[in-house]
């Protein structure tokens, strides 16, 4: 018993001693490996984790944050930003696949020759055929009796009686008429003379023959048409006295008319004689006329710097009226063009000095760089690039200011900073600018002011109409704010009569010139646009484009008081979108009381 109970104890011991062992020597090894780990972490370089983690929003990447939170602008909740950007040149931007599908970022590949459809759409006006007109004149001196036609419109045919003319030159011609006609046995020459000096007056062989047979002077003597057509001015009145050969009517042959139009220098190389132009006009909106352009005028005419382009069409049933407005639309295949690159006009953003568009650089990543380009024609929707790109590169059309503004947060090349630089941070506005910071035209924080492009000066005469026009698109600006339709369709037609007061001639800078024309020219498309329609829907749509040139006027030649350029990231289809204002307080027009204080003051224009 005694020897059992001492076996028990020794196995006892054994057990825990091999029990010790394990358990000890597992603590040891465990010691080691966390010293090991703890050796490794000391050694390695946390720099760039989270600790250095910025946060934005997909909606405006302009806010940066250094930790996650809501947006101060639109609410919505900030996502992670890219911190690094390995192998990419000095000026290339990677943006994340979710920025791209929340921007609804979308690239094109750049075609030639007008594959995608593009046209070339001119604007002109129905006038005569000045080849067929013709002036009825009065081969005799006199005093007008009457006037048989009196109105102008009226059609009349030849041999149609026009008027009747009492000529002493013509009473006495006809009294040696009768004398000679009774001695024409004897002398038949002094005859025949006084019978050719009738006819040098335009007298038929019948007029004066009866004559003749009535033996009697006639005193008025009626004036007949000797073309076909319609009368368009009445040059005299009864009572006149008028000389020989003088002009009486203006006769015009409508069975063939002129479509006159007008095209700006950049589309003068898209025009030769014999392009097929399809021709359309608000009186027949279902109706297409087709002609071919006869003559493109040599000379440009410098106050308006547009030359004129003529094409004849066949008018038999008289639809076309002299006056009417006309839109003439010349196809890429007609413009023999096939080498010409040629891009949609959402892919280039234009700051009033330079045109840029984004080129996606790495066909399998969303990685752009921002190119200049000098642009062409302007057909339509697209414009036609002089040099910049080329065929085979792949440019954004959709988003293109999205991506100009993750290139300004990330420092790089943009469309109002041309040399790149300085990130923002916080709350900055969309292109790089400080909330009320002052801003000449075409300028960002970060340029080196030397190189900004300067306002053009003007005269005060002219700055004072560009501010009617101002003010007219401020009173349009809160009618879209209060969502009245009715009064923005109002204002906007205020806003043409305007435009139309404003005197080119006050502008002797050829730059001037020509930075208002095109400027103006848009301007009265989108306010025509908008002054058409009540639909506040299609009004908004317009006013994107009439806020963007308006802009670019403001910042070239200025209005002479402090205004504020806004922007609206969710606009357009969260393209995103611009307006001006008098006060820095948002208040958006593109949405009204839906999101009155959508959007942000992006510079302060004096």
């Amino acid at each position: 018993m005694n020897k059992n109970i001492i076996y028990i104890v020794v196995a006892a011991l054994a057990v825990g001693l091999l029990g010790g062992y394990f358990i000890f020597s597992n603590a040891e090894a465990d010691q080691s490996a966390i010293k090991d780990l703890s050796d490794m972490s000391d050694s390695h370089d946390h720099s760039g984790e989270s600790e250095n983690q910025m946060w934005t929003c997909s909606m405006h990447p302009q806010i940066m944050q250094p930790e996650p939170g809501d947006c101060p602008i639109c609410g919505m909740d900030l996502i992670p930003a890219e911190t690094g950007e390995t192998g990419l040149s000095a000026n290339e931007i990677k943006m994340t696949d979710n920025a791209l599908a929340l921007a609804n970022i979308r690239t094109s590949t750049v075609g030639t020759g007008g594959s995608d459809g593009s046209s070339l759409k001119l604007s002109g006006k129905i006038r005569e055929n000045e080849e067929a007109n013709a002036t009825q004149a009065t081969y005799f001196a006199g005093r007008i009796e009457r006037l048989n036609v009196n109105y102008t419109g009226e059609n009349v045919a030849k041999g149609k009686l026009l008027a009747t003319i009492y000529s002493p030159e013509l009473v006495s011609a006809q009294q040696e008429l009768l004398t000679a006609a009774s001695m024409k046995e004897s002398q038949p020459a002094l005859y025949n003379a006084v019978r050719n000096k009738l006819k040098l007056w335009k007298l038929s062989d019948n007029q004066i023959d009866k004559i003749e047979e009535v033996g009697k002077v006639q005193e008025n003597f009626p004036v007949y048409a000797t073309v076909s057509g319609t009368i368009t001015d009445i040059m005299v009145e009864e009572g006149d006295y008028v000389k020989q050969g003088q002009p009486l009517y203006k006769i015009a042959n409508l069975n063939s008319v002129w479509a006159v139009f007008d095209a700006y220098e950049n589309q003068i190389a898209s025009l030769k004689e014999g392009q097929e132009v399809k021709i359309t006009t608000n009186a027949y909106p279902n109706e297409e006329f087709t002609a071919k352009i006869s003559f493109v005028d040599p000379l440009l005419n410098s106050s308006t710097r547009t030359v004129m382009v003529r094409a004849i069409l066949n008018n038999k049933d008289n639809l076309l009226k002299p006056g009417m407005f006309v839109e003439g639309t010349i196809n890429a295949a007609e413009m023999q063009m096939e080498n010409t690159v040629i891009i949609p006009a959402s892919a280039v953003m234009w700051t009033g000095e330079r045109s840029v568009v984004y080129v996606k650089t790495n066909p399998n990543e969303p990685v752009f760089e921002m190119r200049e380009v000098a642009l062409g024609s302007t057909n339509g929707d697209t414009y036609t690039i002089i040099s910049g790109l080329e065929k085979g590169d792949q440019i954004v059309t959709n988003g293109t200011f999205t991506v100009d503004a993750a290139a300004q947060l990330q420092g790089k090349k943009s469309m109002m900073n041309a040399e790149g630089g300085k990130t923002m941070t916080g709350h900055e506005g969309h292109l790089g600018m400080q909330e009320g910071d002052k801003m000449e035209p075409s300028t960002s924080t970060g340029t080196d002011h030397s190189k900004m492009k300067k306002r053009i000066e003007v005269s005060s005469e002219f700055q004072g109409q560009l501010k009617q026009v101002f003010e007219a698109y401020i009173d349009v600006k809160d009618a879209l704010v209060n969502d009245d339709g009715a009064a923005a369709q109002k204002e906007a037609k205020q806003m043409e009569e305007s435009l139309a007061k404003v005197d080119m001639k006050l502008l002797k800078d050829k730059e001037a010139h020509d930075h208002w024309m095109t400027i103006q020219k848009e301007l009265k498309a989108s306010s025509n646009a908008m002054a058409s329609t009540s639909e506040i829907k299609e009004q908004r749509d317009h006013f994107k484009h009439l806020s963007a040139h308006l802009i670019s006027g403001v910042q070239l030649f200025g209005v002479n008081q402090k205004v504020y350029n806004s922007f609206c990231p969710m606009a357009d289809s969260n393209k995103g979108a611009n307006w001006l204002s008098l006060e820095k307080e948002i208040r958006n027009p593109y949405y009204g009381e839906a999101m009155m204080t959508c959007g942000e003051v992006k510079a302060t224009l004096e």
